[in-house]
């Protein structure tokens, strides 16, 4: 069995500050309001922790021994150093902030949110670096490693329950079309969607989603003729041809521009949209100001449901 190590006793540090300024046990326990003989049993701890007798008799006072006059220059900013890193953090000065923030963010995110959201953190703070990196898969281990400080995407049983989630936005499905395509005309049935050709948004071999799992109570099902990776992929190639993608309203706002969007004729399947982040940084003012800053950047993109 491992016993319990001991160190140094921290609480000595101002004591010695202290009596090494004042040179004198009488005047030291003055400023300390402790009693002389109290002070003098902690000069006796101070003396066993630090070997020296730091203080000697010389006449009929007490003069610092060469080990006291190094400690007395040393021992100052050590006990301001203390202080510090046990005081709140200081107020955050955006202006003079220096620092670089990595975003996880999945497909369509950084193409829609992310002009607004550098424009913020620009003008609120020129000194901060964004650095994007694309979301591969649901894999948090970056949020709990240090690799990113903040990530986007759908929250679901792969999010680890140690990290903390704010709801950004809802967001729901939609139908995009190019411009001309013949769902751009007329109203859109089940039957005309149905009867499209259809380009598939999944990973992991996964041929089928929410939006086929929406179909089918109503016993109609998608002829799905591609799959794409992401919804800028899926997006690309409905733009080039006659193909249909399902992709979230809000998240591919800018990705649809120039193209045909159109309400799903049946209940569109709806996710929320979240912000993830490890709890070691949740006090961070520097991080939260950034949260505040994705927030923003998400709500003054939000457009008009049809």
């Amino acid at each position: 069995m491992i016993g319990r190590m001991t160190g140094p006793d921290l609480n000595l540090l101002p004591v010695l500050e202290i009596l090494l300024a004042e040179g004198s046990v009488a005047r030291a326990a003055r400023r300390l309001r402790l009693s002389p003989s109290a002070m003098s049993r902690t000069l006796a701890r101070l003396r066993a922790a630090t070997g020296d007798p730091l203080l000697v008799r010389a006449g009929r006072g007490l003069v610092p021994t060469p080990r006291a006059l190094d400690l007395r220059e040393r021992v100052g900013p050590v006990v301001r150093a203390a202080e510090a890193v046990l005081r709140p953090a200081e107020k955050l000065d955006l202006a003079k902030l220096v620092r670089t923030f990595t975003l996880r963010t999945g497909d369509g995110f950084l193409e829609n949110f992310g002009p607004d959201l550098i424009a913020r953190v620009g003008r609120e703070a020129p000194g901060v670096l964004l650095r994007f990196v694309q979301k591969a898969g649901r894999d948090s281990a970056p949020l709990r490693d240090g690799g990113a400080d903040l990530e986007t995407g759908v929250v679901d049983g792969t999010t680890g329950p140690e990290l903390r989630v704010q709801a950004l936005f809802d967001d729901r499905f939609v139908g995009v079309v190019r411009k001309g395509h013949p769902l751009a005309r007329g109203k859109v049935t089940l039957a005309r969607f149905a009867a499209g050709r259809h380009v598939h948004v999944g990973r992991r071999d996964l041929d089928r989603g929410m939006v086929d799992e929406a179909m089918k109570p109503l016993g109609a099902e998608r002829r799905i003729v591609a799959i794409a990776g992401g919804f800028s992929a899926a997006l690309a190639l409905a733009r080039g041809s006659d193909l249909i993608a399902c992709v979230p309203e809000r998240h591919t706002g800018n990705l649809r521009a120039g193209m045909h969007s159109f309400a799903l004729p049946f209940p569109a399947p709806e996710v929320t949209v979240s912000l993830v982040w490890h709890p070691r940084l949740d006090a961070d003012p520097a991080h939260r100001w950034l949260r505040e800053c994705v927030r923003a950047a998400c709500t003054a993109r939000m457009p008009r449901r049809m």
